[in-house]
Parts: structure tokens; sequence; C-alpha cells
């Protein structure tokens, strides 16, 4: 299996924000914007892994700026970590005026992948290689989220145990 450069797994959505897009304060709806994340991020995945992947995680997403209607909407995601079987996947978001140019970092994600066999069982994927400095900064700070999310996921698995099964209309 050849290690695969972080540049390969890119990918890359550009919409226009128009009015059913929105909320009533004329600003992308948070869930269209998650939504679209998830699909880049699958897309990012799958080039990587070269095979059908699961979405594992959503691990962040942070909404920084609120995105309006009649700008430009551009989600860029990468494979930026890999374990044995798991991707983890970052997407910039950014909103761009199209009139003006201007451009802002409106929110910034983390979703892990597992690679999955026709069967649904874990397939392992080949290491990244980063080469940018964004790409150096996103691989050498992964193991802190790796550690992060192997902690949230214990807790989350915790908090199911702790949690009643019983129908809310009986």
């Amino acid at each position: 299996m050849k290690d695969t450069y972080i540049r390969e797994t890119l990918a890359v959505k550009v919409s226009h924000v128009f009015p059913p897009d929105t909320n009533n304060h004329g600003t992308l709806f948070g869930g269209k914007l998650m939504s679209d994340i998830d699909d880049i991020a699958s897309i990012s995945a799958m080039r990587h892994a070269r095979s059908p992947v699961v979405t594992a995680s959503t691990d962040s997403v942070d909404f920084l700026v609120p995105i309006h209607t009649n700008q430009s909407v551009c989600l860029q995601s990468c494979v930026t970590w890999t374990g044995t079987s798991s991707m983890e996947v970052f997407v910039k978001v950014l909103a761009e005026n199209l009139i003006t140019g201007e451009r802002v970092i409106a929110a910034t994600a983390f979703l892990t992948f597992v690679a999955v066999d026709e069967k649904g069982g874990p397939v392992p994927v080949s290491k990244v290689i980063p080469e940018t400095e964004e790409e150096k900064y996103l691989y050498e700070t992964a193991k802190i989220r790796v550690e992060a999310r192997k902690k949230r996921r214990k807790e989350s698995k915790e908090l199911a145990k702790n949690i009643n099964m019983d129908k809310p209309w009986e």
C-alpha cells in the first residue's frame, strides 16, 4: 500500500447561497452546511481509501462567522491523518462576497471516517504525507485530536449505558 500525499485527497465544492438555503436571519442553515461538510469529507476519505467509507464521527464543526444570502460558500476537504482503517478529514469553509471579493473562513470541521469492505468490515488505509505548512500543522496536531476523540468515544459509550430506552409515549 503506497502512502498518499494529502493534496491527492483534496476535494472542493463551491456553491451560491440562495434564499431557500437560509434561515430567518438570511444566513445559511447550519444543518445544510453540516450536510455539505459530511458530503465533501466523504469524497476526500474515499479518494484516499479507494474503498467505501462510513462516517465514524463528526468530531467538531465550528461556525465562526455567518454565511449570508448571495455569498458563495467554498468547502475544501482533505485527509490529514490516518490510523489503521480510520481517517481524519479536515474541512475548511470559506465565505466570499461575490461583489467585493472579500473572503473569510466561516467554519472549520474535523470528521473521522473508516474505510470498509463490501460487508462493512474495516479495511486498512495508507498513511498520508503532508507537504505545505498548513498540511504539516494539521498532521502534527492530529495526535492531540486523536486522543480527545478516543476519550470522547469512551465517555459516549459510558453515557449510552446510562440512558434509558423507554418509549417516551408509554
